[in-house]
């Protein structure tokens, strides 16, 4: 809808109506310049697919999606990577239980400091490739809620976490793996748990 808008700054959704829509794959896509964006009227209940949704909003600092529902959204696929201002997001209300891509989600976020993913299911994921990668500011990562069962994938999960000091996987079941190069690359913080 709004992709590659490279000189949007801001955007207003009065009476947008979004009761329908399945898919926002893309939607604010290479939106480098938007700087604010209020998604608190957007009707999220029938999407399925949020891939690649905020890639590439590197000026956005703020973003508030505490009235998401994602209960039917199945690919998340680097819903926010390259948002490399960003420096907060709390996804603690987003229901994950059907989602099965979540690689490079928040690749290259490289400002976050606070991540909150206490309430994800992730029984259902078989890609987890590159997720964390480049999130140089993240001190702390709690992931003893994810279930990594069905994961195939976990190449470049954490690589370039420079900051993360200890990170606890005692949950992590990797029976399924069958990729793990560069996992933990340039972890140069990082206390092993």
């Amino acid at each position: 809808m709004f992709y590659d808008c490279f000189s949007l700054e801001e955007i207003k959704f009065l009476n947008i109506n979004t009761k329908k829509v399945k898919n926002m794959s893309y939607m604010f896509c290479g939106c480098s310049s938007l700087e604010k964006l209020d998604l608190s009227n957007f009707d999220t209940n029938e999407v399925t697919d949020m891939n690649c949704m905020f890639h590439g909003c590197s000026s956005l600092e703020k973003l508030n999606l505490s009235n998401f529902n994602t209960n039917n959204v199945t690919d998340m696929r680097y819903m926010f990577n390259k948002c490399s201002s960003l420096e907060e997001l709390n996804l603690s209300n987003f229901n994950t239980n059907k989602v099965t891509k979540m690689n490079g989600m928040f690749n290259e976020c490289s400002l976050l400091k606070k991540l909150n993913l206490s309430n994800f299911e992730t029984k259902n994921v078989n890609n987890m490739s590159y997720i964390f990668y480049g999130c140089s500011s993240l001190e702390e990562l709690n992931l003893s809620n994810f279930n990594t069962k069905n994961v195939i994938d976990m190449n470049g999960m954490f690589y370039g976490c420079s900051s993360l000091k200890e990170l606890n996987l005692s949950n992590f079941n990797t029976k399924k793996v069958d990729g793990m190069q560069y996992m933990f690359y340039k972890c140069s913080s990082k206390k092993k748990n």
